[in-house]
């Protein structure tokens, strides 16, 4: 790809000409994204949102043998301390029994820092870093204020590989560049394509002298894929969708969350790239088949019944495997419609909301639709081509499905919430909170111990919304002894009046 030459990705605005800001139905969205009306989109009154930062953050930190600098003010790191028990539990996971938790440092740029500079702080830091723990890489995470004051971040990362073990990744997340957090996905991965990957073989198959050995690895590697998770995939998540690539007979290379860095080095000699979200993984599995000649595929999220089976039928079709992946979905398909049919009659007819990252939330979506429940507004976090598959079919059975494009915005959530009256919520906790707040029963989208991939994934979502749904006196209680923070007459507002029109630039 021209964009890897170069420092920076490009913003997910001019890349993917992705929209954050709509309201409406889902049924008139795919035209006006296509037609690029969306494009300057902007909202009048803007409540809390998120910064690329912060998935970077999550999937940085869980990386083996990984110290993560934050170069900026303290503040930038502070999110890390919520991340501590997810990260010792995948590093757990990986095969530590004695999990260290997130390797970080922070340059604490003050204000001195901000007129004379920082670039003399970050220098200090990496080699701290190296000298304190002897990581194999080291993550320099620029924030806002050296993007600002204009530090150069790459200038002194070239300057100290040298000097260090340790390979070093510049990754530029500065927060005010983009109002699309999934851009911290292209920056990770763009960091990696440029300092880690280059596609030479220093795995001990590059200096086999056993014939045999060499023969052996080479079948290994025509049935080795690389699993793309994300930081919102759990370990059981993991295990499902390695169980299934293992019943159609490959072996799996995962990567980013959770991995060491010899992961990404052994990239480029697998058969396939196989993503589990488009929005997370397309600019890397892009290069992969673009430079070394690695296909992939990943346009379905494999949440839900029909979702998984198409995930499952794209892979096989790559590798010929489509006899053996049909009897996998015919034998878990119907041990799954055993398993729910007894939930079923408890969730016919029920309705739902939900809300989290675009291709999480249409894929939960249709598998609620799956279970017999109906949708009533989906608010995924921004929109692309990329949920154009999920929307479409949403669409199909019900094209009046409100559809709120909107990170964070709990002003508009609200609103919507109060208008639609859902039987259930489903989010990230602080999307459910807003929810809880209505009286609505809740259920999260994403926790680290539970699953929700695959069949074992669909039947467990099934099973937790049935014990919800059988009790919502918690939240209905709640509702009458909180206060909520805005007016009783917004409300009786169009949620959506403050997404505007943009100025079309020149």
């Amino acid at each position: 790809m021209s964009y890897l030459e170069g420092k920076v990705a490009p913003i997910r605005e001019d890349r993917l000409g992705t929209c954050i800001e709509f309201g409406g139905v889902i049924g008139d969205i795919v035209q006006p994204f296509c037609d690029g009306c969306l494009k300057n989109r902007i909202r009048g009154f803007s409540q809390g949102t998120i910064c690329q930062l912060l998935p970077s953050l999550a999937i940085l930190t869980s990386l083996q043998e990984t110290v993560v600098i934050v170069h900026g003010a303290v503040g930038c790191g502070g999110a890390v301390h919520s991340l501590g028990a997810s990260v010792r539990l995948g590093q757990w996971r990986s095969g530590d029994k004695n999990p260290k938790g997130a390797l970080w440092l922070s340059t604490n740029l003050n204000e001195q820092d901000v007129t004379q500079g920082g670039e003399e702080k970050l220098r200090e830091a990496i080699l701290e870093s190296d000298k304190r723990y002897r990581p194999d890489a080291i993550v320099v995470l620029s924030t806002c204020v050296p993007g600002i004051i204009g530090d150069d971040v790459d200038g002194v990362a070239n300057d100290l590989r040298d000097q260090i073990s340790a390979a070093l990744l510049p990754v530029h997340c500065e927060g005010f560049k983009t109002k699309v957090m999934a851009t911290a996905y292209d920056a990770i991965f763009h960091s990696f394509l440029r300092n880690v990957i280059d596609g030479h073989d220093d795995t001990e198959f590059s200096v086999y002298d056993n014939e045999a050995a060499v023969a052996a690895e080479s079948i290994r590697r025509k049935r080795l894929v690389n699993l793309m998770n994300v930081s919102s995939m759990t370990g059981p998540d993991q295990n499902e969708l390695t169980r299934l690539l293992n019943k159609l007979g490959l072996e799996v290379n995962m990567l980013p969350c959770d991995a060491h860095p010899d992961a990404f080095r052994m990239a480029p000699f697998a058969a396939l790239s196989v993503g589990v979200c488009p929005t997370h993984d397309d600019y890397f599995m892009g290069y992969l088949e673009e430079k070394f000649g690695v296909p992939f595929v990943g346009s379905q999220m494999p949440i839900g019944i029909e979702n998984t089976g198409i995930w499952l039928r794209h892979v096989a079709a790559r590798l010929n495997l489509e006899e053996t992946a049909e009897r996998v979905i015919t034998t878990e398909t119907e041990e799954l419609k055993r398993a729910i049919e007894p939930i079923l009659p408890s969730l016919k007819g029920k309705t739902a909301m939900l809300s989290a990252g675009e291709i999480r939330t249409l894929a939960t979506a249709v598998l609620l639709q799956e279970l017999g429940m109906e949708i009533l507004a989906v608010r995924p976090y921004h929109y692309d081509k990329f949920g154009a598959v999920d929307v479409e079919h949403l669409a199909k059975i019900n094209p009046s499905i409100r559809l709120n494009v909107a990170t964070a915005q709990p002003f508009e959530a609200v609103n919507i919430i109060n208008r639609a009256k859902p039987d259930l919520y489903i989010g990230h906790n602080s999307d459910n909170v807003w929810a809880a707040k209505c009286g609505v029963s809740v259920l999260p989208i994403y926790g680290t111990n539970s699953i929700y991939s695959g069949y074992a994934g669909a039947y467990d979502i099934a099973r937790r919304i049935h014990r919800h749904l059988a009790n919502t006196s918690f939240n209905e209680k709640l509702s009458r002894h909180v206060r909520q923070p805005y007016r009783d007459s917004w409300y009786r507002e169009d949620p959506f009046k403050y997404i505007k029109r943009g100025e079309l630039s020149a």
